[in-house]
């Protein structure tokens, strides 16, 4: 029997401009569906397990076209609740060369915002369940989201089922001193932290912690305070560099508690980097829960990332011979016949 895997979050409906035009210049919009959470869940179903996404959509035929979404790739849907005044949207006009992407939300009063604790059965929903995931953009949304997400993550472990944290911190959707606040509180019942940044206010010398900012040599001692403080098994992180909005590097490091280990690193030519932090979520999630060792886990997790990049949509669709082939150092794009 596949392991199974829930995730908790909210799903929304993707408007993207088509052929990299600006918001101002297009007539149409491209639709797809994608949230963070339920993007790992789709990716855990490609790759063989039992994706489990818990959200609250509408009751009217936009939440069903999410729910339809989901299930086309294999997601258990059956614990969505439905009702809310709407769902979720995001527009998203995607960048190339020098000119960067832009996302607008418009997710006020989403359905998800109001979802209430009694409206999921934890008991019901957690049985024969193997992890839990979830991210710092769901308690981002509201108040009652936020308190959803707290009393998940302490169900999830007083069953003694591996939990995992996304950070994704959003400025878009609350400060920095908000987001410490909940999150401080959410860590406790975290085993495996992926992005620990100046969310959770640590620092090197005198300011606050960006990965993005550091060189490699600095993320251990970013690591040990992290997980000083709050015990984490393991914390990992993805690294990106930049060089335009068209060509990144791309690669990830986990700390064990002893050892740092940064995976190999992807040239990657961007079509979709939407959804790449989650494809190292779910590889991540895959590899830990198949039995590979954090290293292992980590190097699964960084190539799944590197090849979402190349994939349309939130979600990606790469499989696991695929991502085990890119890990072995093919990366060529040869035709496979």
């Amino acid at each position: 029997m596949s392991k199974k895997v829930v995730t908790l979050g909210e799903i929304m409906m993707r408007l993207s401009t088509p052929d990299y035009k600006r918001f101002v210049q297009t007539e149409s919009f491209d639709i797809t569906y994608g949230g963070g959470e339920a993007n790992v869940a789709a990716a855990l179903c490609n790759y063989g397990l039992n994706g489990v996404f818990i959200s609250k959509v509408p009751d009217n035929a936009l939440g069903q076209s999410a729910i339809n979404h989901l299930r086309r790739y294999g997601v258990d849907t059956q614990f969505i609740a439905r009702g809310g005044k709407r769902l979720g949207l995001y527009f998203l006009e995607p960048g190339v060369s020098m000119r960067a992407s832009q996302v607008i939300y418009d997710r006020a009063e989403a359905a998800i915002t109001e979802a209430d604790i009694s409206e999921f059965d934890f008991d019901q929903i957690f049985a024969g369940t193997d992890w839990f995931h979830t991210s710092g953009i769901t308690p981002a949304l509201s108040d009652k989201a936020a308190a959803l997400t707290l009393a998940a993550l302490k169900a999830a472990k007083a069953k003694g089922i591996t939990t995992s944290l996304d950070l994704n911190y959003r400025k878009k959707l609350w400060s920095a001193e908000k987001a410490r606040e909940v999150l401080t509180k959410l860590c406790p019942y975290v085993d495996i932290c992926i992005g620990p940044d100046a969310t959770l206010g640590f620092h090197t010398g005198d300011t606050d912690v960006n990965l993005a900012d550091l060189k490699l040599a600095d993320y251990q001692h970013v690591f040990e305070q992290v997980k000083a403080k709050y015990g984490f098994k393991y914390i990992a992180s993805t690294l990106r560099q930049s060089h335009s909005a068209s060509d990144n590097r791309v690669s990830a490091a986990i700390y064990d508690g002893e050892k740092i280990h940064h995976t190999k690193q992807y040239d990657v030519r961007i079509v979709d980097r939407v959804g790449a932090g989650d494809s190292f979520a779910g590889g991540l999630i895959y590899g830990l829960i198949t039995g590979l060792s954090a290293a292992g886990a980590a190097e699964f997790g960084a190539a799944a990332s590197a090849l979402k990049h190349t994939i349309p949509g939130d979600m990606n669709h790469a499989t696991v011979a695929e991502i085990e082939l890119l890990v072995k150092g093919d990366g060529s794009g040869k035709i496979q016949r």
